[in-house]
Formats: structure tokens, sequence, C-alpha cells
């Protein structure tokens, strides 16, 4: 794991939103699973339990990766990236509407960004120099 940027950062970063996800339960009691509104993690971060299960599918995603290979990880960074900058962008339209199933403020939507960005930095252009993706 010490030579590859990708399974370094899909471990964390999966290690955190696992973490997040359990964390996010404990203040979304009594919230709808769907509801446009939610529970603040961290005093600001928004979250619903659909939110909090999205955050342990992406967080296992990240981690199995991680731990499995260099191409794994990349591919899931890479995934995860474009999929949280979709979101991201997106999400600023949502606040407010029926469709934010989610229960996402803006603060979820600038981190959903600047996790696009590292996912998105990492699995683009890590591990390119060689022109093979280690396994190590």
């Amino acid at each position: 794991m010490r030579t590859s940027p990708n399974r370094l950062v899909a471990t964390i970063f999966g290690a955190v939103y696992l973490l997040v996800g359990l964390l996010g339960f404990a203040v979304t009691g009594g919230v709808g699973f769907l509801s446009t509104s939610g529970g603040l993690l961290l005093g600001i971060f928004e979250v619903n339990p659909l939110h909090n299960v999205a955050h342990l599918l992406i967080g296992a995603a990240l981690l199995i990766a991680g731990l499995a290979s260099a191409r794994a990880a990349k591919t899931v960074n890479t995934i995860v990236g474009a999929a949280y900058l979709l979101l991201g962008v997106v999400g600023f339209f949502l606040v407010g509407t029926a469709a934010n199933i989610l229960a996402l403020n803006t603060f979820d939507h600038f981190l959903h960004l600047a996790s696009a960005l590292v996912l998105l930095g990492v699995g683009i252009g890590a591990e390119r120099t060689t022109g093979r993706i280690a396994t190590a």
C-alpha cells in the first residue's frame, strides 16, 4: 500500500466514510429514511438514514478496493470521484425540493466536491508514469 497513492487514498477515504456513515445514525433518530431534512452531523452536515447508508456503501467500496489492489483502488477512486463531482454540482439545485432525498445542504455539496477533487485527482493522475498500474 505504501507504493500506491490510489490504495492509500481509497483505504483512508473508505475508513472515514464508514465512520461518517455510522456516526450519522447517532443524529438521525426519528428522521424519516427519505426525509428531505435531517440531523446535523458535526453540527453542519445534514444527513438522513439514506444518506448514512450511502456513506456506508461508498466507504465499504473504497476500503475493499484499497485493500485489494492498486487497479481496484484506481477504478473505485475514479468512479466514486466522478459520482461525487456530479452529486456536488447537482446537489446545489436539489436543496429545498422534494428530490433532495439525501437531505443535502450546502456544506455537504462543498465536502462532496472536495472529495471528488481528491478521488479523481488520484484516480486519474496517480500511477500513470509507467503505463502500468502497480499491484502492490
